[in-house]
């Protein structure tokens, strides 16, 4: 079990620096392969020894050797972030076919929450080949067949349809992104449509309160738009874990003895 361990934990620090990658280039078009990792300011190629995932950032306080200009402490928190999602996967399923499952779908949270927080935007690169992989993988799971996954892509992609409609309806613009449509018909093809809810409300919830919070110390206007893609992300990872327990203790509240 150590050594299962040990092995995530290092896989997972090698993904989360080639996530890194994904999370830079998609955005602007580069090539995920070539060229080599240069930093963006000197274009200074970045030697392997300054390339170690976790440990490089660290000794180099987080800055380019070169040109000593700072690293963006994302790369950083994606590096930890990926090991630790993988740890608590792990946890939870042990190393079983689920395990390599979730941890995809969590590498795509990932990716998405982050490229969306930076460029507002959730690519289809992304999203429409996990939704394929999502329903792909139903059929073979305990959990979930084909026809929930199918519910759960169309009950999450609708509502935010619905939500989109009536904003425009109302208010004449747009008030969220078709990206997150897909983002949500992804979460609802891996989770289910009863996890999809739970996501959604969670990150609502977590989006409010921020949003309440930029408005009172960033003297941000009602007109702010925060990235929702950035709140979904961590929410559909969050109910992935431990949403199942918390929606069946909510509804024991109602069961009669």
């Amino acid at each position: 079990m150590v050594e299962e361990i040990i092995i995530i934990l290092l896989f997972g620090l090698a993904w989360g620096s080639f996530l890194n990658v994904v999370i830079f280039r998609l955005p602007l078009g580069m090539s995920l392969l070539k060229p080599p990792s240069s930093c963006p300011q000197c274009k200074k190629k970045i030697k392997f020894y300054d390339n170690i995932p976790f440990f490089s950032y660290l000794l180099l306080r987080g800055k380019c050797r070169t040109c000593e200009t700072k690293i963006p402490f994302s790369y950083f928190l994606v590096e930890i972030l990926t090991p630790l999602s993988f740890l608590l996967i792990y946890q939870k399923h042990s190393l079983s076919f689920f395990f390599f499952a979730s941890c995809l779908f969590a590498s795509a949270m990932i990716v998405l929450g982050f490229i969306d927080y930076y460029h507002q935007i959730l690519p289809d690169e992304i999203t429409l080949p996990c939704i394929v992989l999502a329903l792909v993988y139903a059929p073979f799971r305990s959990d979930l067949n084909l026809t929930q996954a199918l519910i759960g892509a169309v009950v999450g992609a609708g509502f935010l349809l619905f939500v989109y409609g009536a904003y425009y309806l109302f208010r004449k613009k747009e008030g969220l992104g078709m990206g997150d449509v897909t983002m949500m018909m992804l979460i609802g093809a891996y989770l289910g449509w009863q996890l999809t809810f739970f996501t959604l409300i969670l990150a609502s919830f977590v989006g409010a309160i921020v949003g309440v919070l930029f408005i009172l110390f960033q003297k941000k206007d009602l007109q702010y738009s925060l990235p929702f893609g950035t709140f979904l992300a961590p929410a559909a990872y969050f109910a992935m874990l431990w949403g199942e327990p918390i929606i069946q203790a909510y509804l024991g509240l109602f069961r009669t003895s």
